[in-house]
């Protein structure tokens, strides 16, 4: 963190509305984004993936409860670790409770992970979440969308992560969100994926902390968010 500039009260207000110019054209600048977003064209599913929920076996249609789009957290928690990233962990933080906001939208919400759902519970219930969690063990999802790099990854598929921006991805398991559509006709179709720095939209503890003078203070070097915990163990 700089050193701190003291100013009076009506320089500080001078300063402020310079700032606030520059976080209108922010905004206009995310509403354009969001817009081209919602333009981007749908890819119909060729694979009906079939995942295991608190209410048994469900297809990914089936996900979609009675509405007709679906988010997808793709929480990193491998079928041999022992507890959920801390990381997504992190990021369920911020997403624990917003099931009936969205449902209200006519969205439907669920994290995604390859672990077994049994141990998906057992951690569900030690954290305090509420929100839908199912497992993609041993179906592909992970696979073919490009957040599950283990040893069962076929061989002809590549290792790269957010779309190439990461060459090699170092660890079995990235997180990420992808969101899917019911068409006219209700035939799944994938509309948008985020990975990487793309998620930070959706946390809102960095989006609190990116007001403060300090920041995330994070160090340049090595992993920044060294310094997360679950929260159970701060």
């Amino acid at each position: 963190m700089a050193k701190p500039v003291f100013s009076s009260r009506e320089d500080w207000l001078t300063a402020r509305l310079e700032l606030l110019q520059r976080e209108k054209e922010h905004t206009k600048l995310k509403d354009e984004v969001s817009e081209a977003r919602r333009a981007l064209p749908w890819v119909k599913l060729t694979k009906s993936y079939v995942f295991q929920t608190e209410t048994g076996p469900q297809d990914i249609g089936e996900l979609f409860g009675p509405h007709s789009q679906l988010i997808t957290y793709h929480f990193m928690f491998g079928p041999a670790w022992e507890e959920g990233c801390k990381s997504c962990s992190y990021w369920a933080d911020s997403y624990e409770g917003l099931s009936a906001h969205l449902a209200a939208r006519d969205i439907a919400f669920t994290a995604v992970s390859s672990a077994p759902l049994e141990r998906l519970l057992d951690f569900k219930k030690r954290m305090g979440w509420t929100f839908n969690w199912v497992s993609s063990h041993q179906n592909g999802f992970n696979h073919d969308f490009d957040v599950g790099f283990d040893e069962t990854r076929p061989n002809n598929r590549s290792r790269a992560y957010n779309f190439g921006n990461m060459p090699d991805a170092f660890m079995d398991e990235m997180h990420g969100t992808s969101v899917f559509a019911k068409d006219d006709d209700g035939t799944v179709c994938h509309t948008y994926s985020m990975y990487g720095r793309g998620l930070d939209a959706t946390n809102a503890a960095y989006a609190y902390i990116d007001l403060t003078p300090k920041g995330r203070h994070e160090p340049s070097e090595g992993n920044p968010m060294e310094w997360v915990r679950h929260h159970d163990r701060y």
